[in-house]
């Protein structure tokens, strides 16, 4: 049998600790797999078996390489629920908040992308980004311009990453430089469906940027498009602040909320995702998780911007599938340990005690989840993509010194949520093969 130990085909083992979970720790005792040390076998891209090395390692055929990670941690992937990446060159920009962000830096940024050269060599950067922080899927915004979304995806494909995309879609209240109509936005995300919808590890997402960028006419028809293909993805934004929500209510006086316009053009449904839902009421939350629809949680980006704290007890007490996103670029890293860092105390805050055990699962399976991939990625159950990353708690002096005086699992998780970042990182892998390597 062939072995590759940075291709995706044939037989390939790691030896070090293993994590993934089964369960949202919030709610089960029993929600995770631990192995110190573990195996973890990939075949043809996919996971095999994961669990003790001394029960899997007679299972491997004579002569089989084993990749030797002990003294560190491999996990799945991590999964970036809201993104965008024609952000990544304004990341780090002052503005008093969202809105007039928007108008100073995103869309002066956001209009290059008519340029399939310069998209391109964005998409590239940003996603060597992604993989160096140990992100393997994520669910991205593009711009208006459907020359951002082929960009994407064709940069995407040629890594054999599972990534979510797609064309915003916007008709008012923006520059006209970056202004469809109603027909086109529509007309252009069907071709892109058509073309790039699980096309190969590529799924699509349409895209209304927000409600107040949209008329009721092109929000009518996502909500058509999201009918007529049940399976693709719609990802927007929704209360993430109080101006903004102040805003939507001007323009679409008779909704209930914000997210009941979203409701009312048929946008909640699985696969459906939202970022932000900080200003929601509980009669929203219930509807979220009525109709499966997912929050993205934006802890970085809602502090840079002032948005406001997250609200993890009400949202569990509705039960709303929740992930976690950066938010690049009012999120400002890229890195999804960094990111939990920063909803560790965003949670604190709000009076909610998050364990570290619960961000790496919000930070995987929980994503997963909120996806509706459970069981194509987001943990190591047989048949699952391999994509997993590997972690190094000796990445730095003051990571290795409070690692080495760790005495249980959530402890050493804790160190490498509130410590860590890119340098963590040690190897990330994609459907089995090497796509990035840390340098020392």
């Amino acid at each position: 049998m062939a072995i590759n130990s940075t291709g995706n085909t044939g037989l390939q083992a790691y030896r070090a600790s293993l994590l993934h979970f089964t369960n949202d720790p919030a709610f089960h005792q029993q929600a995770y797999a631990w192995h110190e040390d573990g195996l973890l076998i990939v075949n043809d891209g996919k996971v095999q078996a994961a669990g003790d090395y001394a029960q899997l390692k007679n299972s491997l055929p004579e002569g089989t390489a084993v990749q030797d990670y002990r003294g560190k941690l491999i996990t799945p992937g991590f999964i970036d629920t809201h993104i965008h990446y024609p952000q990544t060159d304004m990341i780090a920009s002052p503005a008093p908040g969202l809105l007039p962000w928007l108008e100073t830096y995103t869309f002066p940024t956001e209009r290059k992308f008519s340029d399939p050269e310069h998209a391109g060599e964005v998409a590239r950067f940003f996603l060597d980004e992604l993989l160096r922080c140990g992100t393997t899927t994520a669910m991205v915004y593009c711009t208006v311009h459907p020359e951002s979304v082929e960009a994407f995806f064709t940069e995407s494909e040629a890594r054999n990453l599972r990534m979510v995309a797609g064309k915003v879609m916007m008709d008012r209240n923006c520059p006209e430089f970056l202004r469809d109509t109603a027909e086109s936005g529509a007309r252009e995300s069907e071709d892109l469906i058509k073309k790039w919808h699980k096309r190969g590890r590529q799924l699509y997402a349409i895209t209304p940027r927000f409600a107040p960028t949209s008329t009721e006419a092109q929000l009518q028809l996502a909500g058509e498009l999201a009918r007529a293909y049940p399976d693709t993805y719609l990802q927007t934004h929704v209360a993430e602040n109080t101006d903004e929500v102040a805003w939507v209510k001007s323009l679409f006086p008779k909704a209930r909320s914000y997210l009941d316009v979203y409701d009312h053009y048929g946008m909640m449904r699985p696969r459906a995702m939202y970022a932000h839902c900080i200003w929601l009421d509980d009669a929203d939350r219930a509807r979220m998780a009525e109709t499966h629809s997912a929050v993205s949680m934006c802890p970085t980006s809602n502090l840079f911007l002032g948005s406001g704290l997250f609200n993890f007890e009400r949202a569990d007490a509705q039960h709303v599938p929740l992930s976690l996103a950066t938010d690049v670029g009012g999120g400002t890293s890229f890195s999804m340990l960094q990111t939990m860092n920063e909803a560790y105390k965003v949670a604190r805050m709000g009076g909610t005690y998050l364990p570290a055990l619960r961000m790496f699962y919000l930070a995987t399976l929980g994503g997963a989840r909120s996806m509706q991939l459970e069981g194509t990625i987001g943990n190591f159950v047989a048949g699952a993509e391999a994509d997993f990353i590997v972690l190094d708690p000796q990445a730095t002096p003051l990571l290795a010194r409070r690692s080495s005086r760790t005495d249980s699992l959530e402890e050493l998780l804790f160190a490498l949520a509130l410590l860590g970042d890119d340098r963590t990182v040690a190897a990330t892998y994609a459907a089995g093969r090497q796509v990035h390597l840390r340098k020392d």
